[in-house]
């Protein structure tokens, strides 16, 4: 909740807007009990109504947001009572062009796994970022909120990348939101995904223990490395069948660090199939030509307890149907000479 929402009046739009833009005044937000653990960058995308992206990251970016009176980063999160003073915004034109909700209701409404009215659990699409931003118009999150223009709070639990499929977390209380971040935090839910490698991997089983750390190269690209004083990053990898050029395993991450299961399967040797950032183009190569057109990798399964009702929830997200065709085409490996 907000103590002030946005009035428009006519003003010179802030240095590098768009003169026909219609601007907001200086904003100050006072930050309720149930907004507390919240992003502020989050915070303010589902309060700045008509504001693009783009812009409101900007400001976060340039300083010009402020809590108490000091500077925040997008990735900060807020407490009950803080003050924000928001600088004049500029609202989107009159021409821009809305979010599909139609087309969006189709793809998303057929993918919910599982919903009350605290938790929402989505199947993922390859291909659909969780949120918007990076030249990306919308992402689930906005898709959802599209499609449900009534709901009062609909907010990510965590995320999953871009070219990732299956089980997603969405909060659709404050409290549940809290709840689901705590038992992330203290590693307390547990995801199952299903991985393709690159190669036939010898072992049955292995545990990678290996920090990790986020870097920026000159391109501006970001990529996550392995690093001594890195992140703890916990990774748990079984084989389920080896087949000719590739080997199918279950990865249970300890931890949820960001590509942490595509970095990690780059260490033992074999990476993910179709990665096309950590992975090998040489390998991945042949395996594009059998008809492997994205990355395989799927959030198969998470378990969680529910935020209300304290019980045991496992929410599974069937493998996507061009995934298990190209698996079932991919003729089994010889079972001679494995070890554990």
């Amino acid at each position: 909740m907000l103590n002030q929402t946005i009035n428009l009046h006519e003003n010179t739009p802030p240095h590098g807007m768009n003169d026909d833009a219609p601007v907001s005044r200086v904003l100050k937000m006072v930050v309720e009990p149930e907004a507390a653990g919240q992003r502020i960058d989050n915070f303010l995308l589902t309060r700045l109504k008509g504001v693009p992206r783009s812009h409101v990251y900007r400001i976060l970016r340039t300083g010009e947001v402020r809590r108490n009176g000091g500077r925040v980063k997008a990735e900060d999160r807020l407490d009950a009572g803080d003050i924000l003073r928001i600088p004049p915004i500029r609202l989107s034109s009159p021409d821009t062009v809305p979010i599909p909700a139609d087309s969006l209701r189709t793809q998303l409404e057929s993918r919910i796994l599982y919903e009350d009215e605290h938790i929402l659990v989505l199947d993922k699409p390859q291909g659909m970022a969780v949120h918007g931003g990076s030249g990306l118009r919308y992402g689930v999150i906005e898709g959802l909120r599209a499609i449900r223009p009534d709901a009062r709070f609909l907010e990510l639990a965590h995320r999953l990348d871009r070219d990732t499929s299956g089980c997603l977390l969405i909060a659709k209380k404050r409290a549940a939101l809290t709840s689901l971040h705590g038992q992330f935090r203290d590693d307390q839910i547990k995801k199952v995904y299903l991985a393709l490698l690159v190669g036939e991997w010898a072992h049955k089983y292995w545990r990678v223990d290996a920090p990790l750390e986020k870097n920026t190269l000159r391109s501006g690209e970001r990529v996550v490395r392995v690093a001594r004083d890195g992140k703890a990053a916990v990774t748990e990898f079984r084989r389920l069948a080896r087949h000719v050029g590739a080997t199918l395993v279950e990865a249970r991450p300890v931890t949820g660090r960001t590509h942490q299961i595509r970095v990690h399967a780059q260490t033992l040797g074999h990476p993910i199939a179709g990665d096309d950032r950590y992975g090998d183009e040489n390998l991945n190569r042949p395996l594009r030509q059998k008809g492997l057109r994205r990355l395989f990798l799927h959030a198969l399964e998470t378990r969680f307890t529910h935020p209300q009702t304290g019980k045991s929830l496992c929410i599974k997200a069937p493998l996507a149907v061009e995934l298990q065709g190209f698996l079932d085409a991919l003729p089994v490996a010889d079972r001679k000479g494995t070890r554990a």
